[in-house]
């Protein structure tokens, strides 16, 4: 794994674990991380980290809509 450091400035709260996994959780919304490599970054399993989507407003379920229509023409 690669480790970044960002600097941030001292008025902004941030909690480390609570960053690491914000920051899984937009990757895996995005398409960039599988569930399984998003909830290793977040320091969760698999199932612990799909309960935590929703405080992110995530969907465990990331098909889009375009997926959809394409899958759905060729039934």
């Amino acid at each position: 794994m690669t480790t970044i450091t960002l600097n941030v400035p001292d008025k902004v709260d941030l909690d480390p674990r609570e960053t690491a996994r914000f920051l899984a959780a937009k990757l895996f919304e995005v398409g960039r991380l599988s569930l399984g490599q998003a909830a290793q970054m977040a320091g969760l399993s698999k199932s612990a980290f799909a309960e935590v989507l929703g405080d992110y407003d995530v969907s465990l379920i990331n098909y889009s809509i375009s997926d959809i229509r394409r899958d759905a023409s060729n039934i």
